[in-house]
């Protein structure tokens, strides 16, 4: 009886698991510096006043977190998303 050719051995699979878990981390990194790069240019063409509201606030830190944060982390989600959507694995498990 011939085993399966979809089968990993446990090294192999390990490695995979590795590769995975790096690509998924380099795509969120990207997407995290593509959201910080939004922000930044939101505060600094100051779209809707952002920028100017904040460079009068009191505490400009706070809001400045709240604003930026959020957008680090869709971005970073979005990116990662569809990179693992984009992904030919059927390719790998062919070769």
């Amino acid at each position: 009886m011939k085993p399966d050719s979809d089968e990993l051995t446990p090294e192999e699979a390990r490695r995979d698991h590795w590769e995975m878990l790096r690509f998924l981390a380099l795509n969120a990194c990207f997407g995290a510096m593509l959201g910080l790069a939004t922000a930044c240019a939101i505060l600094w063409l100051d779209l809707g006043g952002v920028g100017t509201s904040l460079a009068r606030a009191s505490h400009p830190v706070l809001p400045a977190l709240m604003m930026t944060v959020p957008l680090a982390l869709t971005f970073a989600a979005a990116v990662t998303a569809s990179a693992v959507m984009l992904m030919p694995y059927k390719k790998k498990k062919q070769r």
